[in-house]
């Protein structure tokens, strides 16, 4: 049985989710698709089982973060540890960060699973086969990612196109970022081509050597950002001049899409990264009329519908695929298909100096 460390990133702010999703507040600390958050879920499913042993995970987030997380998780808990950025740095500083401390704390060869906290996976046991079916060639090796079969030429995610069989999976032939309609038409007709979600596995020592070659700068940073790191009891806080220092750039441009080393595992399990109104929608459970109702709210003659609220009576009547989510400062009302638009609201609420309501 493999032994892995999962390492949770929950970092993110979550925009494309306003006025719900804050700074402070992000998605992953809200309960949007069960009766506990998303990063309690994320917790949850990386817990020992048959299937794979896990080590306690690690979170990564920001400051301002920090207590809200361990008011969900357990302020009491010291099997949980915490890794505190002094500013965003992207995912390739996380994986940089994870691979340094997981081989510092369990040696060069254990295993880092890197994933986000803000995902939703209903099937913990599937999630588990999976990874305990990718952990040969993370042992071997390899970075792997989790592919997620395609439902439809969606544009809002990375593609990942498959290349000669490895093992459980696949070396990665070609990644693709957030493609056209044509284009992700092509690539759902192919076969070939898989979701990115976003999950990897590796080795410490392979990320180590990986970002030493492709990345020096990044993985020098957040060494010496590790190295000066404030501890007290489960909280690290990283350096901040040292972080300060890193460059900013996602895994998967910095990593992922250079490397010789990155295989795929088609993933056994339903995947959404509730990464927009629409995909909650998507993954949550609706009344006779296709309409979603979280919170006081009341719908006449309203289909296909998302309404949100986490106080005031919210009213809906005579609509067609909207949403509307109400919080105690802000509104958003919105057609359906415009929802990944939500990001433009909030840079326009960063232009104007709005910080009060982000």
């Amino acid at each position: 049985m493999s032994e892995i460390v999962p390492v949770i990133m929950s970092g993110g702010a979550g925009t494309r989710l306003w006025p719900l999703s804050r700074a402070a507040r992000p998605k992953q600390v809200h309960a949007l698709v069960s009766d506990i958050s998303m990063i309690e879920a994320t917790v949850r499913r990386a817990q020992q089982g048959d299937e794979v042993a896990f080590h306690p995970p690690v979170i990564v987030l920001g400051g301002d973060q920090l207590d809200g997380a361990r008011d969900l998780l357990g302020k009491d808990r010291d099997d949980i540890s915490y890794v505190v950025e002094p500013m965003a740095r992207n995912t390739a500083a996380v994986a940089a960060v994870s691979a340094e401390m997981v081989a510092q704390n369990h040696g060069d060869d254990a295993l880092v699973l890197l994933m986000p906290a803000d995902h939703h996976i209903k099937d913990e046991e599937a999630f588990r086969v999976t990874v305990s079916r990718a952990a040969n060639l993370a042992a071997a090796g390899n970075i792997v990612t989790f592919g997620i079969r395609p439902t439809g030429p969606a544009t809002g995610f990375g593609y990942i196109c498959r290349g000669r069989a490895q093992g459980e999976g696949y070396k990665v032939e070609a990644f693709t970022e957030k493609p056209d309609l044509a284009t992700a038409r092509k690539f759902l007709s192919d076969g070939r081509y898989y979701w990115n979600a976003g999950i990897f596995l590796f080795k410490a020592s392979t990320m180590r050597a990986e970002l030493e070659k492709l990345q020096p700068e990044i993985l020098s940073a957040c060494r010496r950002a590790l190295g000066d790191a404030s501890r007290e009891e489960i909280v690290s806080r990283l350096d901040a001049d040292a972080f300060a220092a890193c460059p900013s750039d996602s895994i998967d441009y910095a990593v992922m899409e250079k490397t010789d080393r990155a295989a795929v595992v088609p993933a056994d399990f339903d995947w959404s990264d509730v990464g927009s109104w629409s995909s909650l929608w998507d993954v949550s459970e609706k009344d006779e009329s296709a309409n979603v109702m979280i919170g006081d709210t009341h719908l006449i003659d309203t289909r296909r519908s998302l309404v949100y609220s986490t106080g005031a009576r919210v009213g809906v009547i005579g609509c067609d695929r909207i949403m509307v989510v109400a919080t105690e400062d802000a509104v958003l009302v919105a057609d359906m298909a415009n929802d990944q638009d939500d990001k433009k609201l909030v840079e326009t609420l960063r232009t104007e100096g709005r910080l009060d309501l982000l």
